[in-house]
């Protein structure tokens, strides 16, 4: 049975709670009127705030002025005075934003590790896979995060519908009655139907999660392999469900943040990057197991093949990444290029960076077989690629909701601590529950033989 060392238990309490000081910090000094919000700004400039210095304010000034024709304001516009009005309160609100955007980038990223993993697990359980039994209770130890996980993100989308922040601009009745463009998407992005979806892919991710895992269990004390049979037919099913309400989150999710934008590509994208996520975290998790005593039967086969999976994703996830952007850019389409051109003008250096991080480090790193099997060098390699990762969601996630008015502060530290601490205190204080190798997997005695 495995113990959690009182190390790290302690280190993920005071991670949590320096994040929750750090996100309450983040809340507490946003602004609360306009006067606040163009003090804030100047005050910003003046400090050259995330290299943005003066050209965040032209490219604010553009920003302002596309979106307010994007929202249906340029009739208002085209009055001076009503202009900087509007100018003005939308700058409030992505200040406003900037707290509630950190804390869902990384709600969102470590509820999405869990979701990557349980995806990976079903799909080991679906093919039958004869060398990662040995790894069923790290990822089911790792899928137990999508409750908390879970619940915290749709808390945030129930306060978002309830108009606690501005991040999902079609949410505002006023905005959605001068925008044509949303008016003929409101059957689909209407609140009601948003928060009912949002319940039917949490209750069936958790369902799957917590049934597998109970006729995982099961079959360790059975005298036949019926359970096994049974979590074998349920994980074919689920990936079925899963791969469409995974598209459908990360539209609703992540894509109607930028509600006049829209990429066929996207769900798969979104997959592509919580699936090497959860990889990465799997690894990661299983070597540190390994470096305590446990897990002895788990060899550097069963890691050189999790290092396979990390660099493969990895090449995918590029070739997605790339497929996205080379069209969009190419058709030059005004309606779907202005996504990357804010990403450009703002956020370049964590755009080009992600990709560095996911693609050119994995790829100089990984592609020798040798080194898959070096553990402090899988360690290292999954860090970059697990920030990378990160960055990913922080760039489809902050120009929507705080255009240039980013940096990395205290609220995005915060959300990083609070939820790595919470993550890290859920997912070892479940591998506490039962013992680390399961027993009677009719694959078991194959993964221990396993050998690359």
């Amino acid at each position: 049975m495995y113990t959690f060392s009182n190390r790290l238990k302690l280190g993920s309490y005071i991670a949590m709670a320096i994040g929750l000081i750090c996100l309450a910090t983040g809340f507490l000094t946003a602004p609360s009127n306009v006067e606040e919000a163009k003090a804030m700004v100047a005050s910003a400039h003046g400090d050259g705030h995330g290299g943005h210095g003066e050209e965040a304010g032209h490219h604010g000034a553009e920003g302002e002025k596309e979106y307010m024709q994007e929202s249906g304001h340029g009739e208002e516009s085209a009055h001076g005075g009503s202009h900087d009005a509007s100018h003005d309160e939308h700058l409030l609100h992505q200040l406003q934003n900037r707290p509630w955007a950190a804390l869902y980038v990384a709600a969102f990223f470590f509820f999405m590790i869990a979701l990557g993993v349980l995806a990976f697990y079903a799909v080991q359980r679906a093919a039958q896979a004869g060398w990662s039994p040995l790894l069923f209770r790290v990822m089911e130890g790792i899928t137990a995060y999508l409750v908390p996980g879970g619940i915290i993100v749709f808390v945030i989308l129930v306060l978002s519908v309830l108009h606690m922040n501005h991040m999902f601009v079609w949410m505002d009745a006023d905005v959605v009655a001068h925008d044509k463009l949303l008016q003929g998407k409101a059957g689909y992005l209407n609140p009601t139907f948003f928060l009912v979806r949002a319940a039917i892919f949490l209750g069936g991710w958790i369902f799957y999660r917590e049934y597998s895992r109970k006729l995982s269990l099961a079959q360790d004390e059975s005298d036949d392999n019926s359970n096994f049979v049974k979590n074998f037919r349920w994980s074919a099913a689920f990936l079925v469900f899963y791969l469409v309400t995974e598209s459908m989150m990360s539209w609703d999710w992540i894509m109607s943040l930028d509600p006049h934008w829209f990429s066929t590509l996207f769900g798969w994208y979104v997959f592509a990057s919580m699936f090497v996520s959860g990889i990465t975290t799997i690894a990661i998790i299983t070597i540190y197991l390994k470096s305590k005593g446990y897990l002895e039967q788990v060899n550097d086969s069963h890691i050189h093949d999790l290092a396979k999976f990390m660099f493969g994703i990895s090449i995918f996830w590029t070739y997605l990444w790339f497929a996205q952007f080379m069209l969009i850019w190419y058709a030059n389409i005004p309606e779907e290029v202005t996504y990357f051109v804010a990403r450009f003008q703002d956020y370049q250096l964590p755009f080009l960076g992600m990709v560095a991080m996911n693609f050119i480090f994995p790829l100089l790193v990984l592609m020798n077989s040798d080194y898959k099997r070096v553990n402090w060098f899988v360690i290292m390699t999954g860090i970059v690629v697990l920030l990378g990762h990160y960055l990913d969601v922080f760039v489809m996630v902050m120009p929507a909701t705080v255009g240039d008015q980013w940096y990395i502060g205290l609220p995005e530290i915060g959300g990083i601590l609070f939820f790595g601490g919470l993550f890290t205190f859920w997912v070892f204080n479940t591998l506490t529950k039962v013992p680390l190798q399961p027993k009677r997997n009719p694959f078991v005695e194959e993964s221990r033989q396993f050998h690359y």
